[in-house]
């Protein structure tokens, strides 16, 4: 009886504390809100560094578009090119400077074609095409097939080396770069002719130029016939590739 009046007692005197004396509560603020509102006070303050770091660039004009300043592209020619590219100069020079409005030279000191724009250019990514025309040109491709790049706007150059897929020397590279050649150039024609790509082979590095997406099935078919696989069974795997994307597209 005695413990039942003690409690009793406790929660009496509790309650007259809280209905008498309400200083003596005080208001615990939450630390979880405290800490969001930490966060986002410092976000803000990141916030404000990144724009405050931020440079402002006024808009380019008409005449800055077109490219101003004249600007330049430089191609080295490699000695066994000098003389296709003499032959073909005038395949090369009138694209650039009637369909570009660019200005090139062959510049016989530094082995160079250098290509610039001039007053008349009227966009200056066009010197970038005429830079990868020339350069495709200089790594083996025919004129017309390196035209294209003028032409048409997706298409890339794509280079790698046999020894980057697989580490191969003397007799088994050779091999190598003969099972992607085939024999009378077949392989390499038919893996051009499936994937729409143009493929040149110079010692052991593969150049390919394409679509995006046609170079990727042509290195995934030449990094196989490196690695050992037969024609035939590349041959048939590359056909349900371009199949399938023929039916996606």
């Amino acid at each position: 009886m005695e413990s039942v009046s003690n409690t009793t007692a406790e929660v009496s005197s509790t309650v007259m504390d809280c209905d008498g004396n309400t200083d003596a509560f005080q208001k615990v603020k939450s630390k979880k809100s405290h800490k969001r509102k930490r966060d986002s006070s410092e976000v803000n303050m990141q916030e404000d560094s990144v724009a405050a770091k931020r440079p402002q660039f006024p808009a380019l004009s008409g005449d800055q578009l077109k490219g101003g300043v004249d600007e330049m592209r430089k191609v080295s020619v490699p000695a066994h090119r000098y003389t296709p590219l003499k032959e073909n100069w005038m395949k090369i020079y009138t694209p650039i400077v009637e369909n570009l409005l660019l200005q090139v030279r062959f510049n016989l000191r530094t082995r160079n074609v250098e290509i610039k724009t001039c007053k008349e250019t009227q966009d200056i990514s066009s010197l970038t095409r005429a830079a990868d025309f020339v350069k495709a040109f200089v790594l083996g491709f025919q004129v017309e097939d390196a035209l294209a790049l003028i032409r048409l706007d997706e298409l890339f150059l794509e280079t790698f080396d046999v020894t980057d897929v697989k580490p191969l020397k003397g007799d088994h590279l050779s091999r190598a770069i003969g099972r992607i050649a085939g024999k009378g150039g077949k392989t390499k024609f038919t893996i051009e002719n499936v994937t729409k790509t143009r493929i040149v082979l110079a010692d052991t590095k593969v150049h390919i130029l394409g679509s995006f997406q046609n170079i990727k099935m042509a290195r995934t078919a030449i990094c196989n016939l490196i690695l050992g696989s037969p024609p035939s069974k590349v041959y048939s795997n590359i056909r349900s590739v371009a199949s399938r994307s023929a039916e996606r597209f």
